[in-house]
């Protein structure tokens, strides 16, 4: 049976954070499906590199659905945070739950915040996110990628290469 992982996305995700994963994920013969507000609607990168299409609103998804998420970075997550009912927080949060992979990469663990799991893990993530990240209790590090039990985390673009690896043995 196919492992399927979820993507939460919205407008002005960092292209190469969803492209370069998603092509990892792809090429291991692992399902995608984007959550996002609205099926049908696209969403499009921040460098307009990458446009794409959401699968299936978070209304409609549960986590019990996926083997594992990806939080790709750049503006997205704080705009999922920007959801009043915090859908995405708490579909985030049952990834944890279940003890299933998540994986997010540079302003993508701000997604996390919103699951108060963060305590006493240890992460890393863009700059700016650093010092929230530390507030909701967890440990975080300047490392290129960094495995906490199933969490996986990254700084930027160029730990892709990291990233990707230690994402895929999550998977394995």
């Amino acid at each position: 049976m196919t492992k399927k992982v979820a993507v939460v996305l919205d407008n002005l995700f960092e292209d190469v954070e969803y492209t370069s994963p998603v092509e990892a994920l792809k090429g291991e013969g692992y399902e995608l499906e984007v959550i996002g507000n609205e099926a049908g609607s696209t969403v499009k990168g921040k460098r307009e590199e990458a446009e794409v299409t959401i699968d299936k609103e978070i209304s409609d998804v549960k986590a019990d659905d996926y083997d594992a998420l990806l939080i790709p970075g750049g503006f997205s997550p704080d705009q999922l945070r920007g959801d009043e009912e915090g859908r995405f927080g708490k579909f985030t949060k049952e990834f944890f739950t279940a003890d299933k992979p998540v994986f997010a990469i540079c302003h993508g663990p701000q997604l996390l915040i919103d699951t108060d799991e963060l305590k006493g893990r240890k992460l890393t993530s863009y700059i700016s996110v650093r010092k929230d990240l530390k507030n909701a209790g967890a440990t975080v590090v300047d490392e290129s990628v960094v495995v906490d039990g199933k969490l996986v985390t990254s700084r930027t673009p160029d730990d892709l290469p990291d990233f990707n690896r230690e994402m895929l043995a999550q998977l394995k």
